[in-house]
């Protein structure tokens, strides 16, 4: 199922449709439901608000390659909620889902990252932004592509960065 909504015109101060952009992954049980219970999860409060939601996409492991495949997802919101309050929810909602962490890389049933938070620079022990990994990972890149490719990361935009990521095995579910 094809699930891309159009942004609205209206921009924050920043030039962009949207406040934060975050990623989401399953490789537990029916992964495609897990990412649209995390997205009305995360959404039901109406403290964040979804702006666009990018199509699903099977992507092979990374990092760890013994465990089945991902679903990855990226979501584009407007939200008053700081960065960490941001990361925060997203945490309490893995957790409600059912995610423990085991091992790095391991398999979850839910996956929460916070990319980008308006043009915010950010290093703290707990979150990152622009996250450090997202120019070199095709599961990340490939959700973007559906919702914001003209956004620029380290200069470069979320087309340039897919451009130049390696691909394979990636392939977008409908």
């Amino acid at each position: 199922m094809k699930h891309v909504f159009p942004a609205p015109s209206s921009a924050t101060p920043n030039g962009l449709a949207f406040d934060s952009i975050v990623a989401l992954g399953s490789n537990m049980g029916d992964k495609t439901a897990n990412i649209d219970r995390a997205i009305a999860l995360l959404t039901q409060s109406g403290e964040v608000r979804l702006v666009a939601r990018s199509g699903d996409y099977a992507t092979p492991p990374w990092g760890k390659t013994d465990q089945d495949w991902f679903v990855n997802a990226a979501m584009s919101v407007k939200t008053e909620l700081t960065p960490h309050d941001l990361l925060a929810r997203c945490k309490q909602i893995e957790r409600e889902m059912g995610r423990v962490e085991i091992e790095r890389w391991g398999p979850r049933v839910i996956d929460l990252d916070v990319l980008v938070y308006r043009d915010t620079i950010l290093s703290t022990p707990e979150l990152t932004l622009p996250h450090p990994h997202i120019g070199a990972r095709a599961f990340v890149l490939g959700p973007l592509m559906d919702i914001a490719p003209d956004l620029v990361i380290g200069g470069r935009t979320v087309r340039e960065l897919y451009d130049a990521v390696d691909k394979t095995g990636m392939e977008r579910l409908d």
